[in-house]
């Protein structure tokens, strides 16, 4: 014990003893601790019941334990570190340990320095006396959850924020509405919401049927990850996340706490994935900061990985290789042994980093290490459960593992191999325009870099030239323009070369659809 906590114990020594001399109630006597060395000392109110009581910390934790199994219950997961971090103000107690530490004290959960009222809805200055209509009441309802459930008031820059996008949302459903560029308004709402989940995340009531309500909506949202309109999308996926916050502003029970903090996480990573599409790399950044916080909330160690390797496609599609195989390895170290999609991802992103790397250049160390983690991403794959491998946004697929495969492989010149695992793909992605087009670039890459400049030309142009104008966004452009440049640089009279510039350049029409990424 520190100088400082010897001096703040000896004061609440005498004062509970002094007290205890006038006759005077733990909770009269816990007011004049709190009173005494509030200003000194920092002492919570709830530390200051503690003190009056004249217990330590593994007192209360015992008296915790035994209230829990009087009620039939499993043992909680509270010990002396979580009580130490309730007395210092780091952490709030959720209603249920708020109720038994209530008990434990018998006093209300104002007394504590918490708001009331307590879950179990009746007094605790007589601990387990209930009255007997409220007996009668309780038992004639044995299935309902003991949560008063209160009206959240929304906050009026939720309300203007959520207006915007729903106007937005309903301007992108016209068939005539130019909706390719983020707007100011509509930027300023999407980091709004952003920024006041990060604020409610370190600061939360709501029904277990809400909660199963909101998360199908975003295990939705992610099979419409490659069909739906990127801007569309993202007001639905802000919308859902901004009433997920709305719910988190008032402190809920530990197991739907974590609920609501996996869909803050998968919401906001879902909002980052859909920025990278949209071009926005600051945001995506932004939105992958918030859901790497949802997810530390969790402790799940898998979905931290999921958001740090789709963190990680950021600088991958932004021209910073070194930075996305650094992010991956970090994603790849959390994932740790438990299968999951962050061991099947991380590592392509590792190959896909290191093939940019290369600068078309086959070394042998660079083709070596990205094919080992290939090796690896296809090892992790056939480890993962038929659900994720399944999911194209929150899990890992097939045809995803088979698309990145031909794109590392194109990019390492690795040509002969490329083709074949390319073909594949092509036939996997045969409802996905989008990820089709990309696939004939980096197979029109590879007949430039076997030297069959003409046909890598018509390739490319016919690719360009299924694709309607509602598809050509920046996926698309990018990887285009740099084909063009090696072309030019190969033969720039080669025939057909004018068709492909034109198809590139035609003008690009507002509706714009997600990739895999």
């Amino acid at each position: 014990m520190s100088g400082r906590q010897h001096r703040e114990t000896e004061i609440a020594r005498r004062i509970r003893a002094k007290g205890l001399a006038a006759g005077r109630t733990s909770a009269q006597i816990a007011d004049e601790i709190h009173e005494a060395c509030a200003a000194g000392f920092g002492t919570s109110r709830i530390k200051a019941h503690r003190l009056a009581h004249g217990i330590a910390l593994a007192d209360v934790i015992e008296q915790v334990r035994a209230l829990f199994e009087r009620d039939n219950k499993a043992m909680p997961g509270i010990g002396e570190t979580l009580l130490s971090a309730y007395e210092s103000g780091l952490k709030r107690p959720g209603p249920e340990y708020l109720h038994y530490l209530c008990t434990v004290y018998r006093v209300e959960p104002a007394a504590l320095g918490y708001d009331p009222p307590c879950i179990c809805g009746h007094g605790h200055r007589m601990p387990g006396v209930v009255a007997a209509a409220e007996v009668k009441e309780r038992s004639q309802r044995p299935q309902e959850r003991e949560l008063v459930l209160r009206p959240v008031e929304t906050d009026p820059e939720d309300e203007e924020d959520e207006n915007i996008l729903r106007r937005t949302l309903l301007n992108s459903l016209q068939a005539d509405a130019n909706l390719t560029d983020l707007e100011g308004p509509v930027l300023g709402a999407c980091e709004s919401i952003r920024r006041r989940m990060d604020e409610t995340l370190v600061s939360a009531t709501v029904s277990a049927a809400m909660l199963d309500q909101w998360e199908e909506s975003t295990v939705s949202f992610g099979r419409q990850y490659t069909t739906t309109a990127p801007l569309r999308l993202l007001c639905d996926v802000l919308l859902e996340l901004s009433a997920v916050r709305t719910a988190m502003s008032q402190r809920q029970p530990i197991d739907l706490q974590e609920r609501l903090c996996r869909m803050a996480a998968q919401l906001s990573g879902l909002a980052g994935m859909i920025m990278i599409n949209l071009g926005d790399q600051r945001l995506a950044r932004s939105f992958f900061r918030t859901g790497r916080t949802a997810a530390d909330e969790t402790g799940d160690r898998a979905l931290r990985a999921w958001i740090g390797a789709r963190e990680s496609l950021v600088p991958l599609y932004f021209g910073d290789a070194r930075e996305a195989l650094t992010l991956a390895k970090k994603s790849r170290d959390m994932a740790g042994s438990t299968p999951c999609p962050a061991q099947a991802m991380a590592p392509v992103v590792e190959a896909r980093a290191l093939a940019m790397m290369s600068n078309g250049e086959s070394k042998k160390e660079i083709v070596d290490q990205a094919k080992r983690a290939l090796a690896r991403a296809r090892n992790a794959f056939t480890h993962l459960r038929p659900e994720d491998q399944e999911d194209v946004a929150f899990g890992y697929t097939e045809k995803q593992l088979y698309f990145y495969q031909g794109d590392v492989l194109t990019k390492l010149g690795q040509t002969i191999e490329a083709e074949v695992v390319l073909d594949q793909a092509l036939e996997k992605y045969e409802d996905h325009i989008l990820d089709q087009t990309l696939i004939r670039l980096d197979q029109a890459q590879c007949r430039l870099i076997d030297g069959d400049v003409q046909e890598a030309v018509a390739i490319a142009t016919k690719a360009l030239n299924l694709v309607s104008d509602e598809y050509l966004t920046d996926l698309i452009v990018r990887p285009a323009l740099a084909l063009e440049r090696a072309i030019i640089s190969r033969d720039a009279t080669v025939p057909g070369l004018d068709g492909f510039s034109a198809a590139l350049r035609r003008t690009k029409q507002p509706e714009l659809k997600g990739g895999d990424g």
